[in-house]
């Protein structure tokens, strides 16, 4: 790919990320939320769903922007919330760390 190509996707990428930054933002807020609840006591079933669907969505667009440590820690949580049973005491510490995580991650990339 030429360097005109090359900033032209920059450029492109760049658009479509500040279309979609509030959305990003909503499914990390979804996130944040979950794991908050998750420390008070069990997810309700709807809960637990909208917060995998968050991570779920989170995970592949930002592979998409190349933020792939994102993609790492969203698909961490989808299949974190995807396990029901999955109580470890240290499990609420673990998703609040990677919502945070996911949260400096969005807002850092410009």
């Amino acid at each position: 790919m030429d360097a005109d190509a090359q900033i032209a996707l920059s450029a492109a990428l760049d658009r479509m990320w500040a279309v979609h930054l509030p959305e990003l933002q909503g499914r990390v807020d979804v996130l944040e939320s979950a794991a908050q609840a998750f420390a008070a006591g069990p997810l309700s079933v709807d809960r637990q769903l909208a917060a995998q669907a968050a991570a779920h969505k989170l995970a592949g667009v930002l592979g998409t922007f190349g933020l792939t440590r994102g993609t790492v820690l969203a698909r961490e949580l989808e299949i974190m919330y995807s396990r029901q049973d999955d109580r470890k005491s240290d499990a609420a510490e673990r998703l609040n760390a990677i919502a945070a995580e996911l949260r400096t991650i969005v807002s850092s990339r410009k």
